[in-house]
């Protein structure tokens, strides 16, 4: 729990998520101390805390000062919907200038950060190659699978339709395809419920600053790896594209740290890199390698990492994220090309490819066709997200035990299996086999010989062959309602698939719905321009495909590049940026993205890139934490063990004088601030037992070097196995050394949007708040300010404050 304050008020502990106290109209507010609560003048309310702290009571506030107007907040009701995870901490980006870290940086020569930086690029270019090589064996595995399941199915479909049969095959394909979606369930549900979905959310939420606990385990990558095959094997409407942004971000983090904490080795390098700061830039570029390995879009997967991940960004970063996606790029392809036979040929680009597109006409009078598109798109997207949002509510409230979410991925892969099958058997769309036609498994059924069916062609195949199919299939293999009648199906079953417990990405389904209905327009501007050279329809497949995902996922700049690239056509930049541009304003109008909504309902507190607007008038001192625990330079060890054992907080300000001898429900500051210090630095110089006799300080001793502190990340000690005499509990412990002396700080007058801007910026842990002396008097952390969020509808701007809970859920 992120929280760095205490919840004491006359020596007794709140919750930290009881919910903050409702002010009347007028604003008259009493302190009962005797019952913990605050009376109104027309009720009686509840007095809590959100994020382990006590806000500032109204009469130890300091007078209004002149035309100081704030917007008020409305508090919501603690329910699962509208509450914030206390369960996530936040990651220390903020570089530690203690005195071992400035001794360490003094020895440093021009030569050793030369080295550092080549060491850097090397990394760089092994997450690169680890990536594209998972990519290269998931892809590998799909393929040859495929080839015997649906290879299987074929033989005994063509048998059984003369010998009338065709249960037969109907119990294969659910059989294999329900063994497949089992073991998938399993390995997440069982085995790593953070791997479930495709792990983007997550991945944007841990560059935004949130430490999400065992995303980058090893464990981790190999139940998304494995799941994400077992998903797409099963026939599900699922892509393996999304999934590999995760997997990227995990390699990039364990190659980066030059250690397995999960296999408990170290091998004893790279140890300058084990650092919150020097991990997110790194995980920053597998994100983007991933996306250059499932897409082939080297620059597409840099921009990608810039518009959906990275929070924080520098131009140093930005060579190195491409050359990392190019190098993931071209390994996939290398080993990809020689896979499939052509050694020294650089035939495959990436995971999911879309074949290259002619030279199809472009005219300015489709602009306003691809707008047209846009909005279809913006608005089927806004009614995806808003179904999805309802079944993930619907998933969270009663679906709860482990067997009971196995049960689930089974009944929607039976489900997905039956109505593929029944549309199949009840639609007899024939159409003539030619040399042309790239259908590996062309289904006869009820059709005349050299024949084959197309709604079987689209259902038995990988999604990524049904996309590639839509986009270069003549204009007359697909028949209208076949095509329509797929989408209907595919699009309710893909929101239904969304959020299982499985390894899935959201690309491909929407990818493939988006392009089934933007053939169907394509059909009918070729029928009503009787074949016109520019109404192709492969290329109102690409449109719609592009429009779909728009609107699912609100990205625009790095999809129109992604798509670009892999289908070489530069000429439909403009139709694919203005249709991305028009489906995400179209969206935007009902929703949030399906990233953001997910991000919502797991309550993970992801700061947005801006503050709420028309809050100049909000000062910090409104929304700070108060009381807050502090301690000395120098402070006894049983002090400290005290408050750690006795407060979740992981920040604790550095006082040079003790400010607690006064009643703590009427100071108003708490002493001089020396510095901070964080919990897990508390934990190491406790587990070291670096402790002195003295209460003035000072130790024969050498401080604790930095290196030790490296060698405990990212897994801090805990208090198990920790034993101290009752000599030691008495000794002191010099802070010092480790203290940063130079926290950042903000005037308790500071403007919502300032302290909001300077938070989000320099991506801070804990942000101290201060009088015009100096001293302490409250703080603020990222559960302060993503508490506070300004919802824009229709012209009108509601504000409101969520409140804290304990729930934390997958994504």
């Amino acid at each position: 729990m992120d929280t760095e304050t205490e919840t004491l008020i006359n020596g007794k502990r709140l919750k930290p998520n009881q919910g903050l106290p409702s002010n009347s109209a007028d604003g008259a507010i009493i302190y009962d101390s005797s019952h913990f609560q605050l009376r109104s003048r027309d009720r009686h309310v509840s007095y809590g805390s959100i994020n382990g702290a006590v806000p500032l009571l109204e009469n130890n506030r300091e007078p209004e000062m002149p035309g100081r107007q704030s917007v008020t907040f409305r508090r919501l009701p603690p329910e699962m919907l509208t509450t914030l995870s206390s369960q996530f901490e936040s990651l220390d980006y903020e570089p530690w200038e203690s005195r071992v870290f400035k001794e360490e940086n003094s020895r440093k020569t021009p030569s050793s950060l030369t080295k550092q930086g080549v060491i850097r690029w090397v990394v760089v270019f092994f997450i690169g190659v680890c990536t594209a090589l998972i990519a290269c064996t998931i892809d590998i595995c799909v393929v040859e699978i495929t080839k015997l399941k649906y290879g299987f199915l074929k033989k005994y479909i063509d048998k059984c339709v003369t010998e009338n049969c065709l249960y037969i095959p109907y119990l294969q394909w659910l059989g294999i395809s329900c063994g497949f979606a089992f073991i998938a369930s399993l390995l997440v549900t069982y085995g790593e419920p953070v791997a479930a979905g495709s792990g983007i959310p997550l991945v944007k939420c841990y560059l935004n600053g949130i430490n999400v606990h065992r995303l980058h385990r090893l464990k981790t990558l190999f139940v998304k790896a494995a799941g994400v095959t077992c998903s797409v094997l099963g026939g599900l409407a699922v892509g393996k594209e999304g999934p590999m942004v995760h997997s990227g971000a995990a390699v990039a983090a364990g190659l980066s740290q030059g250690k397995s904490t999960s296999l408990g080795f170290d091998f004893g390098i790279l140890k300058e890199f084990r650092c919150d700061q020097e991990k997110r830039d790194f995980v920053t570029g597998g994100a983007a390698a991933g996306v250059a390995a499932a897409f082939g879009a080297p620059i597409g997967g840099v921009l990608f990492s810039l518009e959906e991940g990275s929070s924080f960004w520098n131009q140093n970063m930005t060579w190195r994220i491409f050359f990392c996606s190019m190098v993931s790029a071209f390994t996939l392809n290398v080993v990809l090309s020689a896979y499939h036979g052509q050694i020294g040929q650089l035939a495959y680009d990436g995971l999911l490819n879309f074949g290259k597109f002619p030279d199809i006409p472009f005219a300015l009078l489709e602009l306003p066709i691809f707008i047209g598109m846009g909005i279809i798109g913006g608005l089927i997207g806004a009614l995806f997200n808003q179904m999805n949002y309802h079944i993930s509510v619907f998933r969270r409230r009663f679906i709860l035990s482990r067997w009971a979410k196995v049960l689930e991925v089974i009944v929607v892969c039976s489900v997905t299996v039956t109505t593929g099958f029944v549309m199949i058997y009840c639609v007899n769309d024939c159409k003539p086999l030619g040399a042309k036609d790239d259908i590996d498994f062309p289904i006869q059924m009820f059709c005349e010989d050299g024949q084959f069916n197309a709604v079987a062609a689209m259902w038995l195949q990988t999604p990524e062959a049904s996309v590639r199919a839509l986009f270069h299939d003549q204009p007359g293999t697909h028949n209208p309602l076949s095509v329509g009648l797929f989408f209907i199906t595919y699009v309710f079953l893909a929101c239904w698939t969304y959020g299982l417990s499985i390894s899935s990405g959201i690309f491909i389904p929407a990818l493939l719905s988006g392009a089934a209905w933007g053939r169907l327009v394509g059909l009918g501007l070729y029928r009503l321009t009787e074949g016109a050279a520019w109404a192709d329809p492969g290329k109102y497949a690409l449109i719609g495909a592009a429009s779909q995902l728009g609107g699912i996922a609100r990205v625009t700049l790095s999809l129109a590049v992604i798509l670009i690239e892999t289908t070489g056509n530069l000429s439909l930049g403009l139709g694919l940026m203005l249709t991305l541009l028009t489906a995400k304003l179209v969206g935007d109008c009902f929703n949030a993205g399906i990233y953001d909504m997910n991000v919502q309902l797991a309550g993970l507190p992801m700061l947005p890139w801006s503050s709420p607007p028309l809050c100049y008038g909000t000062e910090a001192r409104d929304i700070m934490s108060k009381p807050v625990v502090v301690l000395r330079e120098v402070e006894r060890v049983s002090t400290i063990l005290s408050v750690l054992e006795e407060t979740p907080h992981q920040g604790f300000p550095l006082i040079f004088e003790d400010r607690f001898a006064g009643p703590q429900g009427k100071q108003n500051s708490f002493g001089m601030l020396r510095g901070l210090i964080l919990r897990s630095q508390l934990k190491i110089l406790l587990k070291e037992k670096a402790f002195c006799t003295s209460p003035t300080g000072g130790t024969s001793q050498p401080p604790v070097p930095l290196e030790t502190f490296r060698m405990y990340y990212p897994r801090y000690p805990t208090f198990q196995g920790m034993h101290f005499t009752e000599e030691e509990r008495s000794s002191y412990l010099d802070l010092r050394p480790y203290l940063n002396p130079t926290p950042y700080t903000v005037p308790m007058h500071a403007s919502l949007p300032r302290t909001f801007q300077l938070f989000r910026a320099l991506g801070l842990r804990h942000l101290i708040v201060t009088d015009d002396n100096n001293e302490v008097v409250g703080m603020i952390t990222r559960k302060t300010l993503a508490r506070y969020r300004a919802r824009i509808c229709c012209g009108t701007i509601d504000f409101v404050e969520l409140p804290l809970g304990g729930h934390g859920v997958q994504l």
